[in-house]
């Protein structure tokens, strides 16, 4: 793997295929290799960063997370790695990364935020409350995260100009009128929702969202 130094933390990463660069962001507890069936598909046509979020993977444990922190993250790697008209892929916190992160630079031209939410609140009740029990007993500071963050305005997706699609599953932790909400405020978003499917069933270690990228990225 290569490091990158970004935003006071060292940022581990992976880099494979040839191409317009996609960048893939994984969610909360993971790291990169859930994308490892994505990248298969993708690696052909688009040149794929990998990166563990801070904390995560080989990348610095820093003690605490904010999601404006990782989004931070995630501009400065594009600028360092001068990854200028790039595809964001994020899910679930990742999602959370790119929504942050988009309005805030021009460098992110396409936007795939996939099971993503704007608040805590945006979470089905049975698992927030969930959350918050494990909280309770774990004081896990991503659990924390997730159950305190994020906290973003309407106003900020209002300023999302990428080429924008939103993702969920059927049964995706994240509610139905939450990932419309996100969908009607950002300019030109494109929203699906995928049959059957839960809470990274189409992306960990699976096929189903390469297909979905290859077909949106595909119509720039």
């Amino acid at each position: 793997m290569e490091k990158i130094h970004v935003n006071h933390v060292d940022i581990f990463y992976e880099m494979v295929g040839r191409g317009r660069p996609v960048v893939l962001i994984h969610g909360n507890g993971e790291d990169h290799t859930v994308f490892d069936r994505t990248v298969h598909l993708l690696e052909e046509k688009y040149t794929c960063y990998l990166p563990d979020s801070r904390g995560h993977g080989k990348s610095k444990w820093t003690g605490e997370f904010h999601y404006r922190d990782m989004a931070e993250d995630l501009i400065q790697f594009l600028e360092k790695l001068n990854l200028r008209d790039a595809a964001v892929v994020g899910f679930s916190d990742g999602g959370i990364i790119g929504l942050m992160a988009a309005p805030r630079t021009n460098w992110i031209t396409s936007l795939v935020a996939c099971g993503a939410n704007t608040r805590p609140e945006g979470l089905r009740g049975l698992c927030l409350t969930g959350m918050k029990i494990h909280h309770f007993f774990s004081r896990s500071p991503l659990m924390r995260l997730m159950i305190r963050e994020p906290d973003i305005r309407d106003e900020e997706l209002a300023e999302i100009h990428a080429d924008t699609l939103i993702v969920a599953g059927q049964h995706d932790l994240i509610r139905k009128s939450e990932t419309d909400h996100i969908a009607s405020k950002i300019p030109g978003a494109k929203k699906v929702i995928l049959p059957g499917e839960g809470r990274g069933s189409y992306i960990v270690h699976s096929e189903k969202l390469a297909k979905i990228i290859l077909d949106f990225l595909g119509r720039k």
